[in-house]
């Protein structure tokens, strides 16, 4: 007697499918065409995995997999269902603890109630996905969305509707991985999230356009007020510049004006150096002891660094106290 036909299904990874084939050269499990909107296949997926079948690459649109438990124990890979597609699948209540789901659809899956902790998620559509009271802690995004990949592809050749509409894409998952971690108090990262999805908006406006240069700015001087060392970079980058710029263009200390003189000795050079980061530290902070003070350019450039300081110092402890208070 021939033996059946299996499953012609091989995912990019090399895997082989041995099921059954159903008359169309793929199994239950692999054929898109097999509708399966409704169906109760949570048992029957169970007990598919346990007895090794391939899960790479199913086909489950629409399924109903509530309350399925696909938990791995013992064994710190989990099941591997990357490159599936769990497009609007009911996956309430499904236990997928630390799975490996790349390259793979959730798009608007209803998850709610259900454990991701852990999960692989990397290059996995997540636009639409229903995370109410869902355990999102430590899953893994290897920085990038789908849709960001999709979007710097398109941005590279030139598509730039389609670009826009991937970023925009982007932003929403983003908004609403931040909504699932802040109801499970994942304050930090939410905060991660709010940086995401704020950097998906500015590559939504156009180009040289003053939206995206304020954008750039607030990013550069706080993180979108997600990164409190981005401050302290920034305020330290301002004194040391502008010491430079009081070394250069000059300032009165006891009636002698400090500034580069060639004519003057190393150390002399040194000593003024160290006086005009000394003045631009006082300036900046604001406090202003007056044993220094500016003259000609250089009283421009203390103005500017004055007003600077006490905004980036008021700043820095708006940012570092929202950090500290999740």
């Amino acid at each position: 007697m021939a033996d059946k036909p299996t499953c012609q299904y091989q995912s990019p990874d090399g895997h082989k499918c041995q099921e059954i084939d159903m008359g169309s050269g793929l199994c239950f499990w692999h054929d898109a065409k097999f509708d399966k909107s409704g169906l109760e296949l949570s048992q029957k997926l169970e007990r598919y995995a346990k007895r090794g079948g391939l899960l790479q690459g199913l086909e489950l649109k629409r399924a109903n997999l509530e309350g399925i438990n696909l938990v791995k124990h013992n064994d710190h890979q989990g099941y591997d269902l990357s490159y599936s597609n769990f497009y609007r699948a009911n996956l309430r209540g499904a236990h997928l603890f630390n799975n490996k789901i790349e390259h793979a659809s959730l798009m608007k899956a209803d998850l709610h109630d259900a454990n991701l902790h852990c999960c692989k998620l990397s290059n996995t559509n997540l636009l639409g996905i229903k995370l109410n009271n869902t355990r999102i802690d430590n899953i893994d995004l290897s920085g990038k969305l789908q849709q960001e990949n999709e979007a710097a592809l398109a941005e590279k050749e030139k598509r730039k509707d389609d670009a826009a509409d991937f970023y925009l894409q982007s932003e929403e998952t983003y908004r609403t991985l931040r909504k699932g971690a802040e109801q499970q108090g994942l304050f930090e990262m939410a905060g991660n999230y709010t940086y995401k999805e704020l950097r998906m908006r500015h590559y939504q406006y156009p180009k040289h356009s003053q939206k995206r240069f304020m954008s750039a700015a607030v990013d550069l001087l706080c993180g979108y007020g997600e990164k409190p060392a981005n401050v302290i970079r920034f305020s330290l980058t301002m004194i040391v510049v502008c010491a430079f710029l009081y070394f250069m263009f000059g300032i009165s200390y006891q009636d002698k004006i400090l500034s580069i003189n060639f004519s003057n000795s190393f150390v002399e050079n040194i000593s003024a150096l160290l006086n005009s980061i000394y003045f631009s530290v006082v300036t900046f902070t604001t406090l202003g002891y007056g044993d220094i003070t500016p003259i000609g350019f250089s009283r421009f450039i203390a103005t500017i660094e004055a007003f600077t300081g006490s905004f980036s110092l008021a700043l820095f402890v708006v940012v570092f106290v929202k950090r500290m208070t999740r």
